[in-house]
Formats: C-alpha cells, sequence, structure tokens
C-alpha cells in the first residue's frame, strides 16, 4: 500500500494563498463587456444564446455581461452609462467596451439620431448596434437579402414564412423567445446575416439621416466583434 505523504499545514496554506492569489489575477485580467439592451428580453435572450456558444476559453478571458432595461434611445443610453460607472465604483475594475442595443420604432426622427450621433462622441465611444426599425431584421438577415422597408409585423411573417419548412407549419415567431438564437443557428447563417447586414449598411454611404436609413440594422458590428474574440 502506498504511503501518503503529508503536507505541512503551513505548506497547504501557501498554496491555497497562491492558487486564490492566481485566480484573481485571472479575474483582473478578463476584457470586460457590458451590452446594455432597449428590450428586457428578445435582445438580451439572443445575445445570451450568442455568448454561451463562444469557445469556453473566450469566456474566460472575457466577462460578457448583458443587460436589459425596458428603456430607449437616450435614456438607454444614460441607464448604460449609470451601469458602467456602478460597476467601475464597486469593482474599481473599468468596463472595457460598452455598447448599446436599440431600435428605431416609432421614436421621432431626431430622438433616434441623436442617441447614435451620442454614442460615437462619447469618451470612450460606446457601440451601438442600432435596428431600424426592429431588431428582427437582424433574425431576417440570416435567410435573405432585404431592401424594402418594413413594420413589425411584416417581419413577423416572414421570420414565420422563413423557418416554418423547419419547425412546422404551426410555427409562431415568439418575440420574447429564449431560442431564437439556437433556430437561427441551425437553420440560417449567422455569416450570411453578417454579409447582409453590411452591404445594406453601405447603401446608405456616409448619409447620418439614420432614420431614413430603413431597413438597416448595425446589429452585424456587435455580433462580429464578439465572435472574434481570441483568448
Amino acid at each position: 500500500m502506498a504511503r501518503k505523504i503529508k503536507i505541512p499545514n503551513e505548506q497547504r496554506k501557501r498554496f491555497a494563498r497562491e492558487e486564490q492569489k492566481r485566480k484573481k489575477d485571472v479575474r483582473n485580467k478578463r476584457v470586460y463587456y457590458l451590452i446594455v439592451c432597449e428590450g428586457a428580453a428578445t435582445e438580451p435572450n439572443y445575445f445570451e444564446g450568442l455568448k454561451q456558444d463562444l469557445p469556453k476559453g473566450v469566456l474566460t478571458a472575457y466577462q460578457i455581461d448583458i443587460e436589459g432595461t425596458g428603456r430607449n434611445t437616450q435614456s438607454l443610453i444614460d441607464e448604460a452609462l449609470r451601469l458602467k460607472a456602478a460597476y467601475e465604483k464597486n469593482t474599481t475594475r473599468p468596463v472595457d467596451k460598452l455598447w448599446v442595443v436599440f431600435d428605431r420604432d416609432s421614436f421621432a426622427a431626431n430622438y433616434f439620431n441623436d442617441a447614435i450621433v451620442r454614442c460615437a462622441q462619447n469618451i470612450p465611444v460606446v457601440g451601438c448596434a442600432w435596428s431600424n426599425e426592429s431588431f428582427e431584421l437582424w433574425y431576417l438577415l440570416h435567410f435573405h437579402y432585404y431592401q424594402n422597408a418594413m413594420n413589425r409585423q411584416q417581419y413577423q411573417g416572414l421570420i414565420e414564412d422563413n423557418l416554418r419548412p423547419f419547425a412546422g407549419e404551426a410555427y409562431r415567431y415568439e418575440k420574447n423567445s429564449k431560442e431564437m438564437y439556437a433556430l437561427l443557428k441551425e437553420h440560417g447563417s449567422i455569416e450570411k446575416a453578417i454579409h447582409n447586414a453590411q452591404r445594406l449598411a453601405e447603401t446608405y454611404g456616409e448619409r447620418q439621416d439614420y432614420a431614413n436609413h430603413n431597413p438597416c440594422t448595425m446589429v452585424w458590428s456587435l455580433v462580429d466583434e464578439l465572435l472574434k474574440l481570441k483568448v
């Protein structure tokens, strides 16, 4: 029978302290993403799905927190900056990348445009994954390139049309579904969505009348950045 080696208490304590310090150092070196969404469920559910699908090593090197607020445009940016400041105060760690996610919906053009410009002019810049008219455009671009202006009801019908061949004729789109990321990954193409969204954005050139960029979504820029995270 092999003889057990007894490790002195002081040595065990030193090992424990070193391991605790190592884990703390790893946490402190993590790059922190804070993604603050207009919707309380739709957008957070999608990004949680994407987050959990990232390589595990990425989630060790990067902390990605996603908040749904139920706020919009300027008030959403206010809340995002408040959350960032509160986190940094409580942890003494910086938020490395702050993103907001919001839609045009029926908000006045100047509110929508001003919110986007404010993100770009903030120091540091706030990433802005806006959509005109709604986040559901991002879903549709997983299947086809769409360039005609649409409303929410039309988005819903087209999402159902694209998914029914796979999910069955009884499929109905549920706005706050936790399954959308998985459905889109299995039956659509995230690479196609990024390409289609970039193509749409390019049609508007350098114009800053964002409220008139319909359809358009900059969600691709956040998704693409997350997918390119390296350990």
